[in-house]
């Protein structure tokens, strides 16, 4: 075989694994969310407890974002993949076996260490398996996959726990996760790319400059900003829609893909978007979508109508996801592969650092404020808002001089 088919070939390989992992990554996350108005009635819990049962997972998720980073960079993409999808498997499994709120929160914050290594490791592996010139394409590509899952989890979850129940939902999940580890390990374990970081010799990454980079913070701040906004409501709308509108989990169905699959659309486009209208310019796409999400998040606050609370939910989540997989694709190219893995770890962990934050605080104003959403809506708005603001910040010439190195650094 030619070196170049090779290359192509592990590109291949590599790059659809990454997204069926992410598809059934998100399922699984999501299976809480949709589980949580049972949870509560099974536990007896209130919504500002079942606000910390959701932020349980993202709070070790977010912890184990730099220390994912660094496994990557250190161990090589495989191995972490592998040990990420293994534990949160495991872990998902053990969730329908929880007895108590105590085992349920022990049990969601281990599953959250198994995935929270993931992210960094999968990026990485694009940023190794591809060149840099397709580095951003392929970037928001992968980020889509994640609206794919959270698109098909209540399609696939609903029915599974309607009929069985929320334990056995989570058994299931986990037991897929557990193929897919050892169809991975199979079908990928002579595949190697001479990039890869298990091949490279371990070189020692200068934490001290990725920690006083200031670009890698400025990216932080942005994807805290949106991360809240979508944690919000994944966390939330199910419960929402159960709780203040009535529906039944069978409404629910149809109506929670809806602004997943927005968001699909938004982050396959982004790349495209980013490199055609707007090469050179990032810094005012991802300004841009961030406004428009603000826009269309106040839109869903004020709305008092169900269908033009999932109009704007559709929206917001459209616009959201461009400038969330436009920050994702602009940082590839901005950052070298050498310290790519702990870089990101740094932006992921604002991600999930919101994902902690937002479903517990929307929780606890559900509650303080007799049961409205209004509040916790509004609390959204600004949380979007703060995702703009930081997008202006971004220094041109310093987007331009990051963007020389990590070109040259190839």
């Amino acid at each position: 075989m030619s070196s170049t088919a090779y290359k192509s070939k592990t590109k291949g390989y590599f790059c659809i694994a990454i997204c069926v992992a992410y598809v059934i990554c998100f399922i699984d996350r999501s299976a809480i969310n949709i589980a949580l108005s049972y949870i509560g009635t099974d536990f007896n819990l209130s919504t500002t407890t079942l606000g910390v049962v959701s932020s349980a997972f993202f709070f070790s998720y977010a912890l184990m974002q730099i220390p994912g980073g660094w496994l990557t960079d250190k161990f090589g993409t495989k191995k972490t993949i592998l040990f990420a999808i293994s534990i949160w498997s495991v872990f998902t499994i053990f969730t329908g076996f929880a007895w108590s709120l105590v085992s349920l929160l022990f049990i969601r914050i281990l599953f959250g260490i198994g995935e929270g290594a993931f992210p960094s490791a999968s990026l990485k592996q694009i940023s190794e398996s591809v060149s840099y010139e397709k580095r951003s394409g392929y970037t928001s590509g992968i980020v889509s996959s994640n609206y794919i899952g959270a698109a098909i989890a209540p399609l696939l979850i609903a029915p599974i726990m309607a009929n069985f129940g929320w334990r056995s939902t989570f058994h299931v999940m986990g037991i897929l996760g557990i193929v897919f580890v050892i169809s991975y390990f199979l079908i990928l374990r002579n595949v190697h790319y001479k990039n890869d970081s298990t091949i490279k010799s371990k070189t020692k990454i200068d934490w001290s400059s990725v920690l006083k980079n200031r670009l890698i913070w400025q990216f932080f701040v942005v994807v805290f900003g949106l991360s809240m906004v979508t944690k919000g409501l994944d966390s939330w709308m199910p419960t929402y829609l159960l709780q203040a509108r009535h529906i039944n989990l069978a409404g629910i169905a149809w109506l929670v893909p809806l602004p997943s699959l927005a968001a699909g659309l938004g982050a396959i486009l982004s790349g495209w978007i980013m490199s055609k209208l707007f090469n050179h310019r990032e810094k005012w796409l991802i300004a841009l979508a961030s406004l428009l999400a603000t826009v269309f998040m106040y839109g869903m606050y004020s709305s008092k109508s169900l269908s033009a609370i999932i109009t704007f939910e559709i929206a917001t989540y459209f616009f959201k996801s461009i400038a969330f997989s436009s920050s994702f694709a602009f940082f590839a190219i901005l950052i070298s592969k050498k310290a790519y893995g702990s870089s990101v770890g740094i932006v992921n962990f604002g991600g999930q650092l919101a994902g902690f934050i937002a479903p517990l605080l929307i929780g606890y104003l559900v509650q303080i404020f007799g049961g409205s959403y209004s509040v916790a809506f509004l609390f959204l708005v600004f949380a979007a808002g703060i995702a703009f603001v930081a997008a202006l910040t971004f220094n041109n010439k310093a987007l331009i001089k990051n963007r020389q190195a990590a070109s040259k650094a190839e």
